[in-house]
């Protein structure tokens, strides 16, 4: 199967992505000549870890009839300074007191399951072309 994004750009350093109907906004910071205006790409693909950690979080919850008003994810990087890429994501649950101790490990092991993180660990491959004209 195979799914297309459509990339415009939208002046400056702003790039748009139109997926399954939506347009996805992103910039680059000040520092790096953008305005800030939107997440910068890389931004995007951080968002899609947490939110896809919390997405897991919230179905797991659901499922057992647990409420969620007081259930919370975090997420926190740690870079490596000398290759400047990120080295280490630290995802934390936080869960109500109440929250039963049987699901401890079950709901780890729901984030786990988290298909943004299963791409990372299995990249796709790439593969990059041009096409000049129509």
């Amino acid at each position: 199967m195979e799914n297309e994004l459509r990339v415009t750009f939208g002046g400056g350093k702003k790039v748009d992505v139109h997926y399954k109907g939506f347009i996805i906004h992103t910039d680059q910071p000040l520092y790096q000549g953008g305005e800030g205006e939107a997440p910068a790409p890389f931004d995007l693909f951080l968002a899609s870890i947490a939110s896809c950690a919390g997405f897991y979080v919230l179905s797991f919850l659901s499922s057992r009839g647990i409420p969620e008003e007081k259930a919370r994810v975090s997420m926190r990087t740690i870079k490596n300074k000398e290759k400047k890429v990120i080295e280490k994501i630290l995802i934390d649950i936080e869960l109500p007191s109440d929250f039963p101790s049987k699901y401890q490990e079950a709901i780890i092991r729901a984030v786990d399951t988290c298909p943004v993180k299963a791409h990372i660990l299995n990249p796709p491959s790439f593969e990059i072309k041009t096409k000049i004209g129509d």
